[in-house]
């Protein structure tokens, strides 16, 4: 075997089907047949020489040879990236077009300020946004449709994978959102476990649902749901009515005239943002500017 055996579109073929899990959504995510999927992944086999797929029910599944290979694969297309980016900075310098998948919350408070900072100091670099929850926004980033994706620590992949370079942005913290008449909406840190006895309103499923239970529970009780909406807008609308209160970002928060939103104390929650690129590109000026315009933006915050 020669490394001119090496086929990346195979290889990224291969790539494919480890993540989507079977051949008929990698042919999906790659706008191929099924049967084009596995003609090209038995040529790929046949040219490195080594059993690549193996019967596993009525599915495949990749071979141990198959994770060897793609473990040094890996190194390769991080490899092209970086050749992307520097072959960006011969041509263009610091312009061009990052496009930038980010959930809700983020999109104000840190996508739009970094888009107003980089319309002064890099009038030449363009940002195209795109609204995305974090499993569609990876499958995004991992297609080559988004340059970036922003979202929660807990949902993004870990820092293990090594498709992706992760970079930190912000420690959230989690207010509470009391009805202006609330025996605590004037206190001064309290804890979340005094609130163990309120009606709460959260989503029925989802991250805000499993952050909230999640942060109730480390704080010793079992939050008894009142009501449930996914929106900010109608959390607020029915905390502002006195139905209910609820955890919210300080990302989150807007102003309301019958809402308090109180800093929790020594067990107040946090989330953690991140941003996530393909590795290697974080190296493309373009790109690398947008993350520290996002670094910015959440610094002052």
């Amino acid at each position: 075997m020669r490394a001119t055996d090496w086929d990346i579109k195979k290889l990224a073929i291969l790539r494919a089907l480890r993540d989507r899990g079977t051949v008929t959504a990698t042919a999906q995510a790659l706008l191929m047949t099924p049967s084009a999927v596995s003609q090209q992944l038995t040529n790929l086999a046949r040219q490195l020489g080594v059993p690549l797929l193996e019967a596993h029910g009525r599915r495949v599944r990749l071979t141990d040879a198959a994770h060897l290979v793609l473990r040094h694969a890996e190194a390769v297309f991080a490899q092209l990236e970086r050749a992307d980016a520097e072959l960006d900075a011969y041509l263009q310098g610091e312009s061009g077009e990052v496009r930038v998948a980010a959930f809700s919350t983020a999109v104000p408070a840190l996508v739009v300020p970094a888009v107003r900072a980089l319309r002064t100091a890099h009038p030449g670099i363009a940002v195209r946004v795109r609204e995305a929850e974090a499993a569609e926004a990876y499958e995004l980033l991992s297609a080559g449709d988004v340059d970036l994706a922003l979202s929660l620590a807990a949902h993004a992949p870990t820092a293990r994978d090594p498709k992706f370079t992760r970079v930190p942005l912000l420690a959230d913290p989690l207010d509470v959102a009391l009805p202006a008449g609330h025996p605590l909406a004037g206190a001064a840190g309290p804890r979340l476990a005094e609130l163990a006895g309120e009606h709460w309103i959260f989503g029925g499923s989802g991250p805000w649902s499993e952050i909230t239970r999640a942060a109730c529970e480390a704080a010793g009780f079992v939050p008894e749901q009142a009501h449930s909406a996914a929106g900010w807008t109608a959390i607020l609308a029915m905390v502002e009515a006195g139905m209910g209160i609820a955890l919210v970002p300080r990302m989150a928060a807007a102003g309301r005239e019958g809402v308090v939103m109180c800093a929790l104390g020594e067990d107040r929650p946090v989330r953690h943002v991140v941003a996530a690129v393909r590795s290697g590109s974080e190296e493309a000026p373009a790109v690398s500017r947008v993350l520290e315009a996002l670094r910015d933006a959440a610094t002052e915050r």
